[in-house]
């Protein structure tokens, strides 16, 4: 926390990323100077400039701030990027999105959220019901939050709590979890992921089993029940929960679709709470809210005020997000980007709209991922009525020899499949119209769905 105290200013390299601005939005909160570099403009980057955050687009070391305590990267920048390198050459502090968070947590009640996938969603809405509620924390999210148009908030903006607390997204990727001390933490899932970093499965699972022994004495483990080596996670308190089976600590029952929205019961062996409504799509949303529902009652927080705050959820965006909903159409924008998450998707989509054809439009993300995983990609995406592939989105990856969105295309079964351009696929909705598209992957596929709107809507 010492750091923390001496940063007046502070310079960002790769301030458009989703965890490295909810950094930016905090310090920014805290009444310091702050600046940052980023490849590409962005939505978010236009609202850090909106909020007084200086940032420039082009890698130019005459450009920078000279005079900062702290210049903090994401391991996606290049180690040859000419501005790290000049700060790291004048010997300035240099450190990773994940050493910053462990300054900001180290004195403070964690509630750390991890998982290969969910983890946005359920730290999203764990903060929002503490945020709803009263009790109040700072959040750093992983995604924007459809309530509050923000990926930070900090407990000024929401509680009289004197205790400082803090709901952080603890992200597997790069190791960067290991560096939270949580009294509370979440594990989600812990499937096949970021080889490239683990090189096996077994390494990433052995991750989540060390980030478990970082829970504090006398802390809790929130974990989805069944979870493979299971009995190696660690904490003095350890609950499960699970969508349907009620081996697990808590489950949902009583599961309907009212109005296009879920209503569930949550029941513990302990506790139980009736009709919650949900109005975020997806059966993996039920149990992402049995997640952040053990979390609010392992903290006290009252039923009534946990039923009223999930009612009153929006959701994440690019999480499920509804873009459009009429009686013509529906165009709905997801993240995901791995073969269970958009398995999961899809069952979602199926349960509430049951008489429309699925059309799922799918940017791979990562040559990597794509290799390691086609045959898992090509199963799930079977699941659909009918799937246009794009290319694969790169992001921090060279090509690998070989790898294209066509492996994935090749392993599929279903006959109504293709592989088409950005435009490509733009001109092939203007000709179809499609009733219900579903836009999903990590990359800039995102920059599509305006577009797409406009189309679908004239």
């Amino acid at each position: 926390m010492s750091e923390l105290n001496n940063i007046q200013n502070i310079y960002f390299i790769g301030i458009g990323g989703i965890g490295m601005s909810a950094l930016a939005r905090y310090f920014k909160s805290r009444g310091c100077e702050v600046a940052g570099y980023d490849r590409t403009k962005s939505l978010l980057t236009k609202e850090l400039e909106d909020e007084g955050i200086k940032i420039h687009y082009t890698e130019d070391v005459n450009a920078i701030p000279k005079n900062v305590h702290a210049v903090v990267y994401t391991p996606a920048v290049p180690k040859e990027h000419k501005e790290l390198e000049y700060y790291r050459s004048n010997n300035y502090t240099v450190v990773k999105r994940s050493d910053v968070l462990q300054w900001i947590t180290e004195s403070s009640f964690n509630i750390c959220v991890s998982g290969t996938h969910g983890k946005t969603t359920i730290t999203t809405m764990t903060a929002h019901i503490l945020r709803h509620s009263g009790y109040g924390c700072n959040a750093f999210l992983g995604g924007i939050a459809a309530n509050y148009h923000s990926n930070f908030w900090s407990q000024d903006d929401n509680s009289n709590s004197k205790q400082n607390n803090v709901v952080v997204e603890a992200d597997e990727y790069d190791r960067s979890f290991l560096k939270l001390t949580p009294d509370v933490a979440v594990i989600t899932a812990m499937d096949p992921d970021h080889l490239d970093i683990y090189g096996t499965a077994e390494e990433l699972e052995n991750a989540f089993i060390q980030f478990s022994k970082k829970i504090k004495p006398n802390g809790c483990l929130i974990s989805k029940y069944g979870l493979k080596r299971e009995n190696e996670l660690n904490a003095t308190h350890h609950y499960t929960y699970s969508f349907n089976n009620s081996n697990a600590n808590v489950y949902a029952n009583n599961i309907r679709v009212e109005n296009e929205s879920y209503v569930f019961d949550i029941i513990s062996k302990d506790w139980a709470i009736k009709d919650i409504t949900l109005h975020m799509g997806g059966l993996h949303n039920i149990e992402n809210t049995l997640a952040a529902t053990t979390v609010a009652k392992y903290l006290n927080i009252e039923d009534e005020k946990i039923k009223n705050a999930i009612a009153e959820f929006k959701g994440v965006k690019r999480r499920f997000e509804y873009i459009i909903k009429n009686n013509s159409n529906v165009l709905i924008d997801d993240y995901a980007h791995h073969p269970e998450e958009l398995k999961a998707l899809i069952t979602g989509i199926k349960s509430i709209f049951k008489n429309k054809k699925v059309l799922v439009v799918f940017q791979p993300h990562l040559y990597s991922r794509t290799k390691d995983l086609a045959g898992e990609f090509a199963e799930s995406l079977d699941m659909a009525d009918e799937v246009i592939l794009l290319p694969i989105y790169p992001a921090r990856e060279l090509p690998i020899e070989g790898v294209s969105s066509e492996m994935i295309l090749n392993k599929m079964k279903l006959k109504n499949k293709q592989l088409l351009s950005k435009e490509g696929f733009k001109s092939w909705v203007k000709q179809n119209k499609p009733q219900l598209l579903v836009m999903a992957g990590a990359g800039d596929i995102d920059v599509l769905v305006q577009p797409i709107k406009e189309i679908l809507l004239n």
